[in-house]
Formats: C-alpha cells, structure tokens, sequence
C-alpha cells in the first residue's frame, strides 16, 4: 500500500530508490551522495529533534542555502511528524521575525551567522525554543543522535508544511499544505523515466524549490543541486553529471543560453527546460529550440503548486505562447468581476481547484478573500483557456513585482519607503528589466526641503532588515502622485510613465 503522509513516503523511497545519486555543488565543493545515505543522516537528526522536545505538529523552520544539510533537515522535520517551515535564505531580521513569530515555530535550523541572528530575536519569540546552525556543534550532536523509530502514519489531512508567500499584502502570508496536497503535487511532476537527471536552480524557501527537493527524496529522481546560481557552473554540472532537464525563470533560461553560446561546447546532454514564475516570452522559447532545449511553460502558486503545464513533447507554438494544459485532478474557471463563467477564449480571472490547493492560511482570516464559498480558489490571475485546453496567463490583479521570480509586495516596499524621515508620500510599481523581468521603481514626493537619493534609499531598507531584492533599483522624486478622485494613487499611469520612459531610453 502507497504511503499517504510524508514522513512514510521518505522511508519507502530509502528502500526503493536508496541507489538514487543525489549531488550538492556549494562553496564547499561538490558531496556526492545518495538517497538511502541522505535518509539515515535524517532519521538521526528526527532523533535529535524529537529528544529536544519537538513533537508532531510543531513547525520548524529552515533556512539555509541548498546544501546537503538544507536537504537533510527537512527530511528529518517530515519524519518527525513535524510542520516543515522553509524559509528563503536571503530573508533579514525583519522577514525572519515576522515568519518565526506568526508560525510560532518550536525550532530554527540556519546557518552559523543567521544562527546569532536568530539568537538575539528570542526575546521577542517565546514560542522559539531551538536555534541550531547546520555548521555548529548543536548540529554535530543532532547528526550523531540515534536514529528516530518507526511511528504511525499521519492523518493525510493534517498539516506538515507552511510555506510564506508575499503577495499584495505588507507581510507575507503563511501557506499551509497538507500531507495529501504535497503529495497529489508530487505525483504528477515528471522525472521517473531512466536517463532523467535535474539540475536545480531554484533556491531553498519557496514552494518550487520545495518539490524539487521532495521530488528527489520521495520519487528517487537523480537530482544535481546547485547552492548558488551562476550560469557558467550550470553549464559545467549539466555536462559534467550528465543533466538532461533543468527549470527556472527567464533569466536563469537566458544566461544558461549565453553562457553555452560563450562556451562553444553548447547544451550538452540538457534537453528540456521548465520556465515560469515570471512572464515567459515566446523568443526565448524559440531561442532555445535552435539550442536543442525544447523549453515549457507552467503555472501555479504556492497555493496551488503547479496548475498547468507544457511538456517538452509538445509543439513548440504551444510551448512558446500557452501554460500548458491543466495538471490530473485541476479544474479551472475563467470568471468575470461578478464571478460569472466567461466562453472560451474570453480573459477574465482564473479560479482553480484540486488535490494540490492549500489547507487554508496560516492567519485564517485571509481565507474567506481567497475561496469561494464552494471551495474555488481566487488566483487574483487573469487568463484564458482555449478550445484544446491549453490555459494563458495574461495578467495579475494582484498588486505585486516579479524580480527574476520573487515576488515583492509594492505596499511592503511603500511603507519600508514612507519609514524614511525625508519621504512624505510613496508608491512602488514594476519597471520592465531584461535581466529580471521586472524591478522595483519607486516614486516618492519628499517633504518640504528635504533630499534623497537612491543610495540612501537603499541603505535605509538595509538598516530596516529587508532582504536586498527588496530596495529599489530606480527612484522617481515627483511633486505630486497622481490620483482618482477618491484619492487613490493611480498606478497605472504611474507605471505608464516608467514604460515609455523605458521605450523612449
């Protein structure tokens, strides 16, 4: 009988694909292991965990970058039958806290200098009882903890992984999957047929970069990752481990492109290549068919991990302009402003449901915005589906940046802006970039006398604690923000003005 909680799918994988190879490439060099060797390191640490007084449902948070350890310790956190909180490695104090605080998580697994970091926000934490870093001795002793025991399977319905998401809201909001959800996402990711090897690009924290790794662990899908990007060393590892699939936004697609042409050895063995979280444009696809990529295009949320995509057999007018066609159990909708069905063809918002979508968030008081009362998912998306299935996404209502697939809330940037004693009022958007997709413009009308230019404005958001991707990279000084009569900052005409400024330059 199939496993149906996590923490039963990693130990039937230990058994069934414990050969599988599994290699991290870091600034400590490259360790080359496997699935079964990975797995008992995890059940020792699970041990650990268990004798400091984590217990089922507690959440434990990790924040590492993608290196042996980062693996090892949500594995452990999932055999305990603990709650998995991954947390992007480039947070600072500021986002850290919040996320610690509102998931009241038991126990922190970092690095050695966030591990101080952590440290001095305990205060401020009482539900925070552990901070353990990866290259310290708490961490020596967890890995050298007999191993944890068999214990019952969990309720398929219970929750064991809580994954934060910045959307239109100042602070990130606390997705929370279930044992069932996880699952249902994992059964239908591609990479069981022999020859398969992955390249991971994404880092640890987010939902994509979750599954890869739970990918790795619970289907033995051969898998090379990388701690930090840079396209030269994709390139190397994809012809020195024999990649043949890789994913990631445009720009990491691009610069792997650049970096083959540079090279002169080409692609190699990398055949497909998964590309999304930003909006996909269709030469990119068409420059790496003559590369010998045939790239796809996906959707999904860390609602809804992966709710359409492409494949890498299908013809490359499809790949190049649609997000594939919707994912084994995934029903979509296409609703007017009054919720009403639109015909195919017709955009209009996307609603979706499925075995994938979320429990529910962290703060259940955003639940009621984002489903319907009958269970349907408001993706805050707008797209359309065509006569063969295939879904398009063609904009967001949600107010928010994509730099090079992060997403950053523009009223986050706005208030950490309006905090500067020389800025009266404030209003982020996106500006078109073609390296990131987007970045963060800022436009600021100042108070009376009073300078400011983008250096200060950056070094503000870092004596705040922001993550760096945060800041913005262009500041506008105006007199006024334009508004509606109501007194609403039009963006629109903001963003108008950076796109034809960028047009005009």
């Amino acid at each position: 009988m199939e496993a149906r909680d996590l923490g039963g799918a990693l130990r039937a994988a230990a058994v069934r694909h414990g050969a599988t190879p599994l290699v991290f490439h870091g600034t400590r060099g490259t360790e080359a292991t496997h699935v079964g060797a990975l797995h008992r390191r995890a059940l020792r640490v699970a041990g650990g965990l268990a004798d400091l007084g984590v217990g089922p449902g507690d959440v434990v948070a990790v924040q590492t970058t993608g290196c042996a350890e980062n693996a090892v310790a949500h594995a452990a956190v999932l055999l305990r039958g603990a709650v998995v909180l991954p947390v992007v490695a480039i947070y600072g104090p500021r986002e850290l806290g919040f996320v610690l605080r509102q998931s009241e998580a038991a126990a922190l697994i970092t690095s050695a200098g966030r591990a101080a970091e952590a440290r001095a926000l305990r205060a401020e934490l009482p539900a925070l009882r552990h901070v353990v870093g990866i290259d310290g001795e708490d961490w020596s002793a967890l890995e050298a903890h007999p191993p944890l025991g068999a214990r019952p399977p969990a309720d398929p319905d219970r929750i064991c992984v809580l994954v934060y998401t910045s959307g239109t809201t100042a602070e990130p909001k606390g997705v929370q999957h279930t044992h069932r959800s996880v699952l249902a996402e994992l059964d239908t990711m591609p990479g069981r047929e022999d020859g398969y090897v992955y390249l991971d690009a994404f880092p640890p924290g987010h939902v994509a970069g979750l599954c890869v790794l739970l990918r790795a662990l619970v289907n033995g899908v051969a898998t090379v990752f990388m701690e930090k990007w840079d396209a030269q060393t994709a390139l190397d590892l994809v012809h020195r481990h024999g990649a043949t699939a890789s994913a990631g936004v445009p720009f990491h697609l691009s610069a792997l492109l650049d970096a083959a042409e540079r090279d002169g050895r080409g692609a190699g063995p990398l055949r497909e290549y998964l590309v999304g979280a930003a909006s996909v444009p269709p030469v990119l696809v068409e420059r790496a068919d003559r590369a010998g990529i045939a790239a796809y295009r996906a959707y999904g949320s860390s609602e809804h991990p992966t709710i359409s995509s492409g494949g890498a057999d299908d013809p490359r007018a499809e790949r190049a302009a649609t997000d594939g066609r919707l994912k084994p159990g995934t029903e979509v909708r296409i609703v007017d402003p009054e919720g009403r069905d639109l015909p195919v063809g017709e955009e209009g918002e996307i609603w979706s449901r499925g075995p994938e979508v979320f429990a529910g968030y962290r703060d259940p008081a955003l639940d009621a915005a984002a489903f319907t009362p009958d269970g349907w998912l408001r993706t805050g998306d707008v797209g359309r589906l065509d006569a063969d299935g295939h879904l398009t996404v063609t904009d967001r209502l949600k107010d928010i940046i994509v730099r090079g697939g992060e997403k950053i809330s523009s009223k986050e940037v706005e208030d950490l802006l309006a905090a500067h004693p020389a800025v009266a009022e404030a209003a982020a958007v996106a500006e078109p970039d073609g390296r990131y997709g987007e970045r963060v413009c800022a436009f600021a009308v100042l108070r009376a006398g009073a300078e400011l230019d983008l250096a200060a404005v950056r070094a503000h958001f870092a004596a705040l604690g922001a993550a760096r991707q945060k800041a913005p990279e262009r500041l506008v000084v105006v007199d006024v923000l334009p508004r509606t009569a109501a007194g609403k900052v039009r963006k629109h005409v903001l963003r108008d003005r950076v796109r034809d400024e960028g047009a005009r330059g």
